[in-house]
């Protein structure tokens, strides 16, 4: 059972809009574990070279890259299990696969497929 599922990726035009969601199969994840959205842009196809976006910590606590600082605000609705992404004024360089990852102990240990965001101008 895949333990993590985004899903809100697409197409969109510079300057356009896209929310990510990261389903959690279990109640624990998002309520414990650090949670992050991570991006690996075309050209890196290893999976170290993966650029960490956003994380939230489990009381809330928030932060971001600087390339998407004022852009990108990561939340959790811990009722859902659920991890959102919500994107603004993109710009291309921000075409990447979007995957969702949980850390920070040896329970929280899991990432998602990723879903893919193309901005195009």
């Amino acid at each position: 059972q895949r333990q993590l599922v985004e899903s809100g990726g697409g197409s969109v035009k510079a300057g356009g809009s896209l929310k990510l969601s990261c389903q959690a199969a279990a109640g624990h994840i998002t309520s414990t574990c650090q949670m992050g959205w991570y991006r690996q842009a075309p050209d890196n196809e290893r999976e170290n070279e993966r650029e960490l976006v956003a994380q939230i910590a489990p009381g809330g606590t928030s932060s971001y890259a600087d390339s998407v600082k004022g852009r990108f605000t990561i939340a959790q609705d811990n009722a859902k299990n659920t991890l959102y992404l919500e994107m603004n004024n993109l710009k291309t360089e921000d075409t990447a696969v979007y995957y969702c990852r949980a850390f920070g102990s040896a329970l929280c240990n899991y990432w998602g497929r990723g879903t893919q965001v193309t901005v195009s101008s």
